[in-house]
C-alpha cells in the first residue's frame, strides 16, 4: 500500500492533467515549503526524562498563512504530516479562505501521560517552534488528540491568543468552533441530498464515534435521518431498525464504547465498513478504504470526514463500481472555516455571535459545493477531482513564480 504522502501526490498528479496546470505551479506543490522535526525532552511526574518527537510542516503559504491542526497520536510520523499538510492546502483553497495548508504532530499516546505532562508537552512543542510558528506564519489548532485546553496552553506559552484557534471561548476561541466540522460536513450533506434525491430514509454508517463522527451522527440523527450503525476504536454496533444516538452518546459516556449497546449487533470495523447502507460516512483515520475492500463497499455515497480515507487505487474501484465518493478537502473543512473565522476575531478584537458563525458556515460550504458539483458535472470528472481542480486553479492564480 501507498503512503498517505504518495497517496496526496497521485491526487495532486491527477488533478493536475485536468486542470491543465502550469507545469512550474505542480513543481512546486510537489514538495513542501518547509519541514521541521524537533526533540522535545519532558522531566515526567515520576521523575524520568523521556524525549519526545515533534513535527511541523508548513506546505505552501500562497493563499494565506499557513494553517492546519497539530495532533498527539502514537502513529504520527512525518509522511503522514506532510500528506495531511498538503490536503490542508487543497482544503483552505477549496472553501475560498486566505490560509495555505500546513500540519503538525507528535508522536506519543496522550492517553498514558498526566496533565501535568501533556501540558509540558505542549508547552515544549511550542519552545521548539518559536520564531516558525504565529498569527501572520503559521497557525496551528486541535486535531487528533488534541484539545481546546491544549490550544490555550500552546497560545499562552507564545503569548498571543491570535497565533492558535480551536481555543476555549474564554481564551478567545469561536463560538461554534467544537461542531465546526460535523456541522460543515451536514451543510455539504444537506446539498448532496437535494441534488442527488436521496431521501430521509437513507440508512447511514458511521465509522468513527469520536469529535467528528459522534457529532455529525447526533446532527444527523436530530435532523430525522437513520443511522443504523456506528463504530468507535475498540469495535462497532449495528441495528437494522436504526440507532437512538442520544442513547448511544450516553453509552459511551458512561462505558468508554459503543460496543454492547442494547438491541445491537456488535460487528468488527471491517464488516461495518461493508454494510448494506445508502451513506458510508469515514470518520476515523486515513487509509481505511483501499484496494483490498473497496470492491466490498456496498454504499450508494462514501462520506469521508476523516483525513485521506480512500485510496487512490479504491477511487477507482468505487468509481468503476459507480459508488460516489464525496471528499475529506470539502466535506470536513467545516473546521478550517470557523478557525478561520476565530483568527479574524482575534486579530480584529471581535466576537461573533454563534448564529453569524453559523450563517456564514453554512454560505461558503454550500457556495463551496455548488462550485465543485458544477466543474464535476461540466468536466465529466467525480468530486474530489472537481474540488482539486477548484482549488489549484485558485492557487495558480495567486501564485509567484
Amino acid at each position: 500500500m501507498q503512503t498517505a504522502y504518495q497517496n496526496a501526490m497521485e491526487q495532486l498528479r491527477k488533478a493536475s492533467e485536468i486542470a491543465e496546470l502550469n507545469k512550474d505551479v505542480l513543481l512546486k506543490l510537489q514538495s513542501p515549503d518547509r519541514f521541521i522535526q524537533v526533540s522535545i525532552p519532558i522531566r515526567m511526574d515520576s521523575g524520568e526524562l523521556k524525549v519526545f518527537t515533534g513535527y511541523r510542516v508548513q506546505y505552501d503559504n500562497t493563499m494565506g498563512p499557513y494553517k492546519g491542526g497539530i495532533r498527539f497520536h502514537s502513529d504520527t510520523d512525518l509522511d503522514e504530516v506532510k500528506a495531511l499538510s498538503f490536503w490542508m492546502t487543497i482544503k483552505c483553497s477549496v472553501v475560498g479562505i486566505p490560509l495555505g495548508g500546513g500540519k503538525g504532530g507528535v508522536t506519543v499516546d496522550p492517553k498514558v501521560l498526566s496533565e501535568s505532562e501533556i501540558e509540558k508537552l505542549s508547552r515544549g512543542y511550542v519552545k521548539k517552534l518559536k520564531g516558525i510558528i504565529g498569527r501572520d506564519i503559521d497557525v496551528p489548532a486541535p486535531d487528533v488528540y488534541t484539545t481546546p485546553k491544549i490550544m490555550a496552553i500552546m497560545a499562552d506559552e507564545i503569548g498571543d491568543k491570535a497565533a492558535f484557534t480551536g481555543k476555549p471561548i474564554e481564551n478567545g476561541g469561536s463560538l461554534g468552533r467544537d461542531k465546526a466540522t460535523a456541522l460543515g460536513a451536514f451543510y455539504v450533506f444537506e446539498k448532496a441530498i437535494e441534488k442527488l434525491s436521496l431521501s430521509k430514509d437513507s440508512k447511514i454508517v458511521i465509522q468513527g464515534f469520536g469529535n467528528a463522527g459522534a457529532v455529525f451522527a447526533k446532527i444527523l440523527f436530530d435532523a430525522g435521518y437513520s443511522i443504523i450503525a456506528v463504530s468507535d476504536s475498540k469495535g462497532a454496533i449495528v441495528s437494522d431498525n436504526g440507532l437512538n444516538i442520544d442513547e448511544v452518546l450516553k453509552f459511551k459516556e458512561n462505558t468508554g464504547s459503543v460496543i454492547n449497546f442494547e438491541n445491537t449487533k456488535t460487528i468488527t470495523n471491517q464488516e461495518l465498513l461493508e454494510l448494506d447502507c445508502d451513506v458510508l460516512a469515514l470518520c476515523a483515520l486515513e487509509n481505511q478504504v483501499t484496494d483490498n475492500n473497496a470492491n466490498n463497499i456496498k454504499a450508494k455515497i462514501v462520506f469521508e470526514l476523516a483525513n485521506g480515507p480512500v485510496t487512490p487505487e479504491a477511487d477507482l474501484i468505487l468509481k468503476s463500481k459507480e459508488i460516489l465518493v464525496l471528499p475529506d478537502v470539502l466535506t470536513n473543512a467545516g473546521g478550517v472555516t470557523v478557525s478561520y473565522f476565530e483568527w479574524l476575531q482575534n486579530i480584529n478584537n471581535e466576537s461573533w455571535s454563534l448564529e453569524e458563525v453559523n450563517t456564514k458556515l453554512k454560505e461558503i460550504m454550500y457556495k463551496s459545493f455548488d462550485e465543485i458539483y458544477d466543474i464535476a458535472k461540466t468536466k465529466d470528472i467525480d468530486f474530489r477531482m472537481a474540488a482539486f481542480v477548484s482549488a489549484l486553479k485558485r492557487i495558480e492564480a495567486k501564485m509567484e513564480i
